[in-house]
C-alpha cells in the first residue's frame, strides 16, 4: 500500500506511527502542539497523543536537550524539534559535549536514544538564522549519526529508523522540499537508515549530493543527457556515517565524480567524501572529485540566494570541466 505525501505530511505520518508504537516515544519543541510546528510536520499529534506526549517546550534550545538527554537516562525516546537550522547553535555544547559523548563516558552502558530534527537549507528567502547548512559540525563530532532524507518514502521511513537508534540522532530536513510529494510505501523500508541509493543511473560522471540538493542533481542529470553525457545521480542519505559502498563501485565505472552541496566547500562533507573516493578509488578516476558548494561567506540576505545556492547550472560546468580532463 502507498500514498502520494508530501514531505512534510509523510514526516508527520512516520511520527505518528512511531508514537503509536512505542509510548515511551516523546515528542518536544516550541510551538510543536496545536500550532503543529513552524511547518506543520507535527499538526495534529498533541491533539491525538496529549500534551504530556507532545511537549511544548520554552524557548529555550539549550534546555530541550538537556532536558532530553535526562529522559533518555530514564528510559524515554525523546524526538526533538529545532525551529530552524540556525536556531541549533545555543544547544551546541549540550549536543556535542554532553548528548555526543555520554555513551562513550559510560562504556556503553548509557544509551542515548534521542532525534533532533532540524530544518536546514536555503530555497525558501528567509532571513538571518533561518538559513544554514550545519551538517558539518555534526558529522565531524563523534558518537552522533547525522541522516538527511530528500524525498517523502525516506522521510517517512528515516524518522522511525532514526527513533529506533540507541544512539543520538541528528535528523536533517531539507526546508525547501516540505512541500515537495512524493509516493510513500506504507508497508517496508527500502533501505537501512545508513545507506546510500543509487536515483538515477548514468555512465559517464557520478554526481553526489543529500537533501535537497538531489533535486538539483536529478535537473542537472538530464540537462546533460540531452547534451549526450549520461549522469548517474547518487543521494548520500546518511551524512555519518557515509554508505561508501554505492559512491565507490559508481565512480569505479564512470571514471569521474562531481559532488555537489549548499554547504560552504571548506573543511565540509564534500571534502571528505571527495578525499576518501580519491584514496579508495585513485587508479580508477579519469579526473579529479569536483566540488560545487555554497560559498565561504555567511548565508546571504534573500535577494542574493540564488547567486549563493549551486544550481543545474553551475553543477553542469562542473561536469563539463570534468569530462574535459
Amino acid at each position: 500500500m502507498s500514498e502520494n505525501l508530501p514531505i512534510s505530511r509523510a514526516l508527520n505520518a512516520g511520527l505518528r506511527r512511531a508514537l503509536e508504537a512505542n509510548d515511551r516515544v516523546l515528542l518536544m519543541g516550541e510551538d510543536i502542539g496545536p500550532l503543529g510546528g513552524v511547518f506543520r510536520v507535527t499538526e495534529g499529534l498533541q491533539k491525538d497523543f496529549g500534551p504530556r506526549r507532545v511537549i511544548d517546550s520554552p524557548l529555550a534550545e539549550s534546555g530541550i536537550v538537556g532536558t532530553a538527554i535526562g529522559l533518555a537516562m530514564g528510559g524515554f525516546r525523546p524526538v526533538l524539534e529545532i525551529q530552524f537550522d540556525g536556531f541549533v547553535f545555543p544547544a551546541f555544547d549540550q549536543i556535542t559535549s554532553q548528548l555526543a559523548k555520554i555513551t562513550n563516558r559510560h562504556e556503553g552502558a548509557v544509551r542515548m536514544p534521542v532525534v533532533i530534527r532540524i530544518p536546514y537549507g536555503g530555497h525558501i528567502g528567509a532571513v538571518e538564522h533561518h538559513q544554514e547548512s550545519p551538517e558539518a559540525y555534526f558529522t565531524h563530532t563523534a558518537g552522533l549519526r547525522v541522516v538527511s532524507p530528500s524525498n517523502a518514502n525516506d522521510a517517512y521511513w528515516m524518522i522511525q529508523q532514526a527513533i529506533d537508534s540507541p544512539d543520538p540522532v541528528v535528523f536533517l530536513e531539507p526546508k525547501a522540499k516540505y512541500w515537495q510529494k512524493g509516493e510513500v510505501d506504507l508497508e517496508a523500508p527500502a533501505l537501512p537508515l545508513h545507506a546510500s541509493r543509487i536515483v538515477r543511473r548514468g555512465t559517464d560522471v557520478t554526481l553526489v549530493g543529500h537533501g535537497a540538493m538531489v533535486t538539483t542533481l536529478l535537473q542537472a542529470a538530464a540537462l546533460a543527457e540531452s547534451e549526450g553525457t549520461s549522469c548517474e545521480v547518487i543521494d548520500l542519505r546518511s551524512l555519518s556515517p557515509v554508505d561508501y559502498g554505492p559512491l565507490l563501485d559508481s565512480v569505479r565505472r564512470t571514471g569521474r565524480m562531481v559532488y555537489a552541496q549548499e554547504a560552504p566547500g571548506f573543511t565540509s562533507l564534500g571534502s571528505e567524501v571527495a578525499a576518501t573516493v580519491m584514496e579508495k578509488a585513485f587508479f580508477a578516476l579519469e579526473a579529479p572529485v569536483l566540488r560545487v558548494s555554497g560559498f565561504d561567506v555567511p548565508f546571504p540576505p534573500a535577494k542574493l540566494e540564488g547567486t549563493y545556492l549551486p544550481d543545474a547550472d553551475r553543477i553542469l560546468e562542473a561536469v563539463d570541466r570534468s569530462l574535459a580532463y
